[in-house]
């Protein structure tokens, strides 16, 4: 008779650590039943090479061993009366899960997310840059380098510079314009071409070698007629 009364993981406890599978897990809150002392330090190692057949990739990390036995404790919630080898360093505290700083992602405003967030960093600083044409440079250019970005995730939308500035305006809250008739297309083809490849596929030495293949081409030809004037005056 199969039994079809079937269990699933969702309904099971969490892993501690799920890289080494809830096997490990099991075999680990079976060691800490174990009372013979002799014995629960053998399935302890026992499991210690389990573990690094599971995950042999981590090999090259330094302190490797420590690592595992570590995580060993760890799954165990640091009730396991074992040894680790010597060498092998133990914090005083390893069942806690050390847990990385919160990473501050920058907040953008989600109707201008194709310019990225560089574009209103550098607007708040050309907006704290006194007047003159070093700020005018500046602001150009960045209009220039949203128009770029624009056509980046935009290339079969056609964008004239009067949407880039207008979003130009509403970005920095009218604090900065660029006049109606500057263009911007000449600051993008200048950008692009800094960007572009030479189409020269031997450059400067390309042409060299066609110089130097161009003088022994002309030096034959000197070498085979002045041989045969010297031989007519004989």
């Amino acid at each position: 008779m199969i039994d079809w009364n079937m269990t699933y993981n969702s309904a099971k406890d969490n892993l501690t650590i799920p890289e080494y599978g809830r096997h490990v897990q099991l075999l680990v809150d079976h060691a800490r039943t174990l009372e013979d002392d002799a014995l629960r330090q053998r399935f302890a190692e026992r499991i210690i090479k389990l573990m690094m057949q599971m995950v042999p990739q981590n090999r090259n990390i330094e302190d490797y061993k420590g690592k595992l036995w570590r995580h060993l404790f760890r799954i165990a919630e640091n009730d396991l009366r074992v040894s680790p080898p010597e060498g092998v360093e133990m914090p005083e505290d390893v069942s806690g899960r050390l847990s990385p700083d919160m990473v501050p992602y920058p907040e953008s405003e989600a109707q201008y997310r194709h310019y990225g967030h560089n574009v209103q960093t550098m607007i708040k600083k050309a907006i704290g840059m006194e007047e003159g044409p070093k700020k005018d440079g500046y602001v150009a250019a960045i209009a220039a380098y949203m128009k770029l970005a624009y056509k980046t995730w935009n290339r079969e939308h056609y964008v004239s510079d009067e949407v880039i500035k207008a979003d130009l305006k509403s970005l920095s809250k009218g604090l900065l314009e660029i006049p109606e008739e500057q263009s911007l297309d000449n600051l993008v083809n200048k950008t692009t071409q800094r960007r572009r490849p030479s189409n020269n596929s031997g450059g400067k030495g390309g042409k060299r070698s066609s110089g130097y293949s161009n003088r022994n081409s002309g030096g034959g030809r000197r070498k085979n007629s002045g041989g045969g004037r010297r031989g007519y005056r004989k």
